[in-house]
Order: structure tokens, then sequence, then C-alpha cells
């Protein structure tokens, strides 16, 4: 399908665009309505993120123009120009990062009991404590390494926190200089002091912290017995941390990753030398020369490092300071499938029925964290776990969390003799030390263990389930746009389906033997998978849009995506709002394309949704003329969601779910403090000064039945002002009439 690729100045940079995203992150924290010690946590979030953004964005460009690399990005700059370009855009976010910290949420949290000080605002006996715990639980961790001819420039570990000292000897008077690494793995960056010690304050400080790197560099001496310290600066190394796996040439993809992940830790080249502004010039130099960066890969900071640490404030015992705790529910259709048990034995749901029996009802939608991810995936993959009349369980599994109950229950299964398969993603970045453990684990356990498709990650997140009713197998499936990750599912939002449908089964099967097999599968009944057929479908879907505007009928697409940034989509895109289709989009990241340009996307209007919760479902509706189509799954519309991963998109099928997602997606477009994009890349938010209601806030309220529409959706009842009548159902796998007495599905008697 050909469509003409517009210039280089309808695209946005990737990165620029992202930078514009962590902006609004940012946001979140100079935002003076922010909780304070959730202004900590969006600060951090923020930090985070640019580490990672410099570990592999930044590293990437800085190699190609170490290559002399000259090609252009989609918006026609070179490397060197996207590097310029970068620094021009963060040094102004950074200035006003560190005044929020100093001049805002420093003082802030002090006047709530929080007290962050420096080590010279300490009194005597506070001193005197500090200076013990260091000798007692820092010094010994501490190796100072001096620079001279006999000690060459030491490797300083990515993102590590270091001291530069001088010091001279004052027998010789010769200055040298020692670094001094931070102990941040092994201790908290603000060390608290003990109650005892906060002076007699009213009311009681909740907490009272020193900066360790500050508790360090005011006992240098204890570190140099003997020498006069002249000064202190405190620097921190972004290193290039992205893995270059040649998979053709590694006869092991896990013993490949892992001597990748053990040069990760040490970590690659500089991309980032970050110090103290007042650092005397001398000094950066002679770092610039020890870890051969140039001047521009030098940030002067005014204010601390590595203020990524801020988020172990919200450890904090300071609900006052927080957000409102928020605890989903479980769905209402599987509210009789819980399974728990009392001391004796007997099921304290005394109208237990089997997830299967509830799935061949119909399909059931998932909003997570406002359905339980506990109480409905987990519940799903456990009941398979132990159900005798289960036979084989199937899973993909991309970022998996610490102490996983999906782990354990994929190990009971194969413990209870049911075939249990799961393909574990070795190269989810910066989580595959993780998954290789967890593989290990499952392999020992009897699981088989498959790694995916070579040259491609597999990133769709899919569960098959198969099992013996009567004298035939049926099968149950889970797709969704979400990790199975029991710490993310209540941070992230994310949707899934549980369903029986035969066609989306069949579909399953057929997708996990193209990923541990040598099947070349070109042609999926329902599912649109990547790299097979999702690009081809999705332009085919927007191309059918275009057909309708161009035929005079009403024509529109709606859309929620984490990123868009692939130049054949954006393309079509644009020729879509030039035949008139209206298009309406939710994205929360990097956004390539130009909206509300006149003749040119016009039609289309972007939104950009930040909230407390990270937005991380997808969903794409097209019109169609009145009969519309809906999908989920785990796919942006970037090049390597469409081409360089597997996943997989399912149409939803069940009329009642279509509607409620349609709602969803208007909700999340109508949001009030929602960021509308300018067709120069910058945003705005649309009602900066309305208390709401904004989407993620009036989701927490629905399912904490704390509105008069909350039962109704509840029930996924369309509200008065939803979408059309819907349509016949699409059948599923089970007749719902079937009674429990002939129903394998029926618990056992007693």
């Amino acid at each position: 399908m050909a469509t003409a690729q517009p210039p280089h100045e309808l695209y946005l940079n990737r990165e620029l665009s992202w930078i514009e995203f962590n902006k609004r992150v940012l946001a979140q924290a100079l935002n003076p309505q922010t909780p304070l010690l959730e202004q900590a946590k969006f600060s951090a979030i923020f930090s985070n993120n640019l580490d990672e953004f410099f570990m592999v964005r930044v590293a990437s460009l800085q190699s190609q123009v170490h290559a002399g690399v000259q090609s252009l990005s989609e918006d026609g700059r070179t490397p060197r120009q996207q590097l310029d370009a970068i620094r021009e855009q963060l040094e102004p976010l950074l200035q006003q990062q560190q005044d929020h910290y100093r001049r805002d949420l420093k003082s802030n949290l002090s006047n709530h009991g929080i007290l962050l000080l420096d080590y010279e605002d300490l009194s005597r006996k506070q001193k005197d404590w500090a200076n013990s715990y260091f000798h007692t639980s820092v010094f010994p961790v501490l190796t100072p390494l001096a620079v001279d001819p006999a000690h060459p420039f030491p490797f300083i570990s990515n993102l590590s926190l270091n001291i530069a000292v001088t010091i001279r000897d004052p027998n010789t008077q010769q200055q040298q200089f020692a670094r001094i690494k931070v102990p941040q793995k092994n201790l908290p960056r603000f060390v608290s002091i003990p109650p005892e010690l906060h002076g007699g304050r009213t009311p009681q400080p909740l907490f009272m912290g020193l900066p360790l790197e500050q508790l360090v560099a005011f006992n240098l001496q204890r570190l140099f017995p003997g020498m006069l310290i002249e000064g202190h600066h405190f620097f921190r190394v972004t290193r290039d941390a992205d893995l270059e796996l040649r998979e053709l040439e590694a006869d092991d993809l896990m013993e490949a990753l892992e001597q990748g992940l053990r040069k990760r830790r040490m970590g690659g080249e500089v991309v980032r030398l970050e110090v103290a502004d007042e650092m005397p010039p001398e000094l950066v130099e002679q770092l610039m020369r020890g870890m051969e960066v140039d001047d521009f890969d030098v940030y002067r900071i005014n204010g601390p490092l590595g203020l990524d640490d801020l988020m172990g404030l919200l450890a904090i015992n300071a609900p006052q300071l927080k957000d409102a705790p928020f605890r989903g529910r479980t769905p209402k259709q599987l509210r009789t499938t819980q399974s728990s048990q009392l001391e004796d034995g007997s099921l304290q749901n005394q109208d237990f029925e089997s997830i299967f029996r509830v799935i061949r009802r119909g399909d059931v939608l998932l909003h997570h964290p406002f359905d339980l991810f506990s109480t409905s995936v987990e519940e799903f993959i456990n009941q398979a776990a132990d159900d005798p009349h289960v036979l084989a369980i199937k899973m993909t599994l991309y970022r998996v969390s610490k102490n996983s109950p999906i782990i354990a229950a994929l190990i009971r299964a194969a413990e209870n003799g049911k075939q249990v398969m799961t393909l574990v993603e070795l190269k989810a970045r910066f989580d595959e030390d993780n998954n290789i453990q967890w593989a290990r684990q499952l392999e020992r356990s009897g699981v088989h263990v498959v790694y995916g498709v070579l040259g491609l990650k597999t990133h769709t997140k899919i569960t098959l389930v198969v099992r013996r009713e009567q004298d035939n197998l049926q099968g149950y499936c889970h797709i969704g746009t979400g990790n199975y990750n029991s710490k993310t599912s209540s941070l992230y939002t994310d949707l899934g389906i549980l369903s029986c449908n035969n066609e989306l089964v069949s579909d399953l099967v057929d997708l996990f033997n193209y990923l541990t097999g040598f099947s070349k599968q070109q042609e999926f009944r329902r599912l649109l998978v990547a790299p097979v057929t999702l690009r081809r479908r999705m332009q085919e879907l927007i191309q059918r849009e275009i057909e309708h505007a161009r035929a005079g009928r009403p024509a529109a697409i709606k859309a929620k995506m984490n990123a868009l940034v692939d130049p054949g989509i954006i393309a079509l895109l644009y020729e879509a709002s030039q035949a008139g289709v209206s298009i309406d989009l939710v994205v929360r990241g990097m956004c390539s394309l130009r909206p509300g340009i006149a003749g040119v996307s016009e039609n289309i209007r972007v939104v950009s949704v930040i909230g407390r919760l990270l937005e991380h479902s997808r969903l794409f509706w097209f019109a169609n003329h009145g009969d519309a189509e809906l999908f989920l799954g785990s796919a942006d519309w970037m090049p390597r969601n469409l081409d360089r991963r597997v996943e997989a998109v399912v149409p939803v099928l069940d009329p009642q779910i279509s509607l409620q997602l349609e709602w969803l997606l208007q909700l999340y477009l109508d949001d009030a403090h929602g960021w509308l994009m300018q067709a120069d890349g910058s945003y705005v938010v649309r009602n900066p000064e309305a208390p709401g209601p904004l989407a993620q806030q009036e989701l927490m309220e629905l399912w904490s039945l704390k509105s008069a529409r909350a039962e109704a959706l509840a029930r996924w009842e369309p509200t008065a002002d939803a979408a059309p009548t819907p349509g016949p159902s699409v059948p599923t796998c089970g007749d719902p009439t079937t009674t429990a007495q002939s129903d394998p599905l029926a618990p056992a008697a007693g």
C-alpha cells in the first residue's frame, strides 16, 4: 500500500518528543497541587527516565557520531544535530528540577515534618551521632582510590555517585587527587537521624535525614589521615548500557546475554558526566581526561546529583503527603470464582464456581489496576495450575515481578503433571538478569522454557490454557496490553480479555507454534500479529476510513497508545485527515506526528494523559460507517512494534465490552487536565485550573463505588450517553444454559 512520504518538516524528532514527555512528568513534580511526597516521586521518575534515555538513546546517537554516520532522522537531522538539540532542550529542565528541589520541595517538606538537612546544619550532638554512624556503618565499605603515576585513573561505574577529593601531602606539599565511590547500593541515600536527637522540636518531625554523600565528605579526614583535605566535589557518571546481541553468532542466547550484562554492570563508553556546579575547571578537566569525554558530555548541576533517590522518601509514614491509597476490586463477573479457603479447608466463598465456567458465559474485560490483577489474571493461572481437567498452560513472560505468584503457579502446574511452556523474553531491556533467573528456576522445575523467534523480541502478553471437557479439548486464553507483573499491575493502567472464543484460541495455538517451532504462519483468523499481519491490517483499517470519507460517509479513528513514531502510519494518518477523517489520539509519550496543520492534519487531535498511574493500555477504534471495530493489544504504532517484535492485537468481539471501551477512550480524550499537543510539538494543559474530572480519578471513583454511575459501569451496563445499541453477540465456546450437574466446569459435590 504505497503512500507518499511527507517532507521532513511534517515529522517531529522522536528524541525531542521524548523530552517533551519527560517535561510533562516533571510538570507533575512542579505542580503545587501534587502532594509533597508525590512531587518527590515524580522528580525521581524524571531523573530515572533521563538516566535510561542517556544509557540507550543518547548512547546510540553518540555511537553514530563517533562512527561518522551522517544519515538523517525522519525530521531531517544528523546525529550531531540531534545531540545538540537534546542538550538545548534538557538544560532548562534540569535547572527547573533543581530550583524546585531547593526552593520548594525541601522547605515545604520541612514545614510538614520531613527535614532533609545538610551536615553543616546539624547540632553538635547530631554530628557526633552521624560521625559515629559513619565510623561503624559507612567507613568499613569505602575504598579511596588515588590517582597518580603509580595509580591510573580508576574505572567509574555506571550511575555511581562519587566524590572527587583534592588532598595535599603536608611534607612534600604535593597536591593529589582521589576518588571515593558513595556506597548507594548498601545504604540509604538519606541517613535517618534517631528521633531522640531531633532536638525537642514540637511537633516531633516525621523524618530527619542527612545525605549520605555529605556524611562521607565531612569525614574524609578518617580516610586520609595525616593529609590535608583541600576540597571535595561530587560527580556522577552515565554509561552506554544498551546490549548489542548478535543472535546469529551466539549459540546460546542466555550465555550471550549474561556476558552482555556483565559488561553493562561495568558500563560501556561514558555518555554523560554530571558534576557539581562549583567544581573547579581544572578538576573537571582531570575527570574528562580520565574518562575520555568531551566538554559537550559534561552537565554542571546546581544541586544534589542523582535525584532519582528521592523515590526512597515515599517509605516515610506520612499518608497526608501522598495520594489517597487506592485498591481495585475483583471484577463483578469473577467474584464467585475466588478460591480462598478457611482454616478448616472449606471454601470461604459458598457460591464458588470455576473461573472457566464464568469465561464460558462470555468474554471478561479486565482493566488494571481498577480490576485487581491478583483476583483475575493470577486467579486464572492459579486455577489452571490446580484444576485436574487442565492439560496444558502456555504463556509469554516479558517483565515479571520479584517473588512472582505467576511463576509459583507455573511451577506448581508442572509439578502437578501438566504440560507447561513459557516463552521468557531474555532481551527485555533492564530486566534481562531477572528474566534469566526466572528462566533457570522454571527449567529446574520441569517447565519447557523457550526464548522466542530469532531476530525478534517477543513483546506480546498472551496465555493459553487447554482443558479437557467431556470428550473434547477446550482452550481458554488471556490477551492483554500489560506484563504479567504483580507489582506494576497496581501502578500501570492496562487492559486484558479472558475468552474461550474458538477462533482466538486457534490463533493462539498457531501463534505459540510460531514462537516455539519452525512455523512460518502468515495468516491468523482474528488476531493481528506482528511482524506478520499487524502493520498491513492497521494500514487497511485506516485506508478503509479514508475510503468512507471520500465517499461522503462519516469516518473516524480513535486510538490510545504509548508512542506514535512510525513514518508509514503517520503518512497514512495525514492522508486520512486530508480526506476528512476525524482522528482523535491519546498518546502518552513520543509522538512524531504534527497535529492541527492546515491542509495536512487539521482533523487530527492528540492528547497526552499523565497522572499517578502510568498509562500503558493500547486501544484502536475505527468507525467503519456505523459498524465500528475495536482492538486492544501490546503494540504501539512504532517500527519496532510493527516490524521487529512479536505482538498480538485482539479484536473486541463482545458488543457490551466494545461500548465500555468506547466510553473509556472518550473519557481519556476529554480529560480536563490532559495535555493538548500543538503543531510545533509542544503541549499545553487543557484546563490547568479545573479540579477535574480527570480520567484516572474518575475511574478510581467508579471502581470504589463513589459515584452514582459506578454500579452500572461495574455491571458493564451502558450509561445513558453510551454509544449505539449493540448488535448480536459473538458466540464463544460454551452454552451458558448448561446445567451444573452435567457441566465438568462445576465444582465437585461437597
